[in-house]
């Protein structure tokens, strides 16, 4: 969990110069309602043409739970709601040039790749990925995706 903190500032430290440099870029906090009213982050940011999205983990969006099946239903799951978020804000999978994979098991890295592979096509995003201890409410895996718009 230490690991996650240190990514996210260093993340929010080196991409902060982006969103201030030039005062010409928009900040656009993006959120759906009434889905993020009560959590400390916002869905998606949009700074210019680029689209920074949260980590997203395989919450099924009917049920409100994790999608149920495994680590297969809910990597499939946790790329869905990419894909679905991404569209939300006028993006496509085609317009990421980044993403950030963490899973609890590291040994789930090749089935990840499978199903990542449905979603994303050559050339791929940059990735990183790694294995943590635990991710929010139990997840097996997390994503989480930079997009630029073409």
């Amino acid at each position: 969990m230490k690991y996650i903190l240190i990514i996210t500032m260093l993340i929010s430290v080196l991409f902060h110069p982006i969103a201030s440099a030039d005062s010409s870029k928009h900040v656009e906090f993006l959120n759906t309602k009434p889905a993020n009213e009560k959590l400390p982050f916002s869905e998606a940011v949009r700074v210019g043409d680029t689209v920074y999205l949260s980590g997203q983990i395989g919450i099924d969006p009917k049920t409100g739970k994790l999608a149920k099946g495994g680590f297969k239903a809910e990597a499939r799951q946790t790329l869905t709601n990419i894909k679905a978020t991404l569209t939300k804000y006028g993006y496509g999978t085609e317009n990421v040039v980044k993403c950030l994979v963490m899973l609890t098991d590291i040994n789930d890295f090749s089935a990840f790749n499978d199903i990542y592979t449905d979603f994303f096509k050559p050339p791929y995003p940059a990735r990183s990925a790694f294995a943590t201890s635990e991710l929010a409410l139990g997840s097996l895996v997390e994503v989480e995706c930079i997009a630029v718009a073409p």
